[in-house]
């Protein structure tokens, strides 16, 4: 469904924004708006929570961010050589070094060796980068938005994805959080989600959000297009 940019812009300017919105953030949620139409999905409701979420995750910059740490921070919480070596084993880090080298990136914070891998095929496909080899590869904003978006509408994050939460009989704005982090900051990220919700369907003139759940793809479908 695409979306009247400067409509979207002019509303969340004087709403969620409070009169403030600099350059990067205008591009950052362009990107993310770009990725979102190239999805074909129609339900603002998904559209509204992956923006809140975007807020939250990066601190209203709504730019790609890196997971702040030292080396030893990392060893200690993801590495072979940390506090607990067999989960960092279970989720792909398995060499020393590991820990700092698969930290968070992202919109989202995409943590683990396991998780890079996971994407490293069609990252590369649609985008020309390896992030298993190339980990920073993962603050592109173009792959960033894929990943972010892609994993929230699959469940690839902790299982748990938006239509689980918003589909033709339910809309439950703090539960949505598990689908990244239980409910970690749940209510804060409800409401902005509702903020958000209502300036997109101004900016979209239009919602078909609750109206069938055909509009909601099914676990096997492709959301993304599909290369010749």
């Amino acid at each position: 469904m695409a979306i009247d940019r400067k409509a979207f812009f002019d509303s969340i300017r004087n709403g969620i924004f409070h009169g403030r919105l600099k350059q990067s953030q205008v591009d950052g949620l362009n990107v993310i708006l770009d990725a979102w139409e190239a999805t074909g999905l129609q339900d603002l409701r998904w559209l509204a929570y992956i923006l809140a979420t975007v807020a939250i995750e990066t601190g209203m910059r709504y730019q790609p961010i890196r997971e702040i740490g030292t080396h030893a921070y990392f060893t200690r919480l993801y590495d072979i050589l940390g506090q607990n070596p067999a989960r960092a084993r279970t989720m792909g880090n398995t060499a020393a070094g590991d820990g700092a080298r698969y930290r968070g990136r992202g919109f989202v914070q995409i943590t683990w060796k396991n998780n890079y891998a996971r994407y490293r095929d069609e990252v590369e496909k649609l985008f020309g980068v390896d992030i298993l080899e190339d980990p920073d590869a993962a603050l592109r904003p173009d792959v960033a938005a894929y990943i972010l978006i892609d994993g929230m509408v699959k469940g690839a994050f902790t299982g748990k994805k938006l239509a689980d939460f918003f589909n033709a009989h339910t809309t439950d704005w703090r539960n949505a959080r598990r689908i990244i982090n239980g409910l970690d900051k749940a209510d804060l990220i409800a409401s902005i989600a509702k903020e958000f919700y209502a300036d997109l369907v101004t900016a979209a003139g239009t919602d078909h959000s609750t109206e069938s759940p055909s509009l909601q793809p099914q676990d096997d479908e492709e959301t993304w297009p599909v290369e010749a």
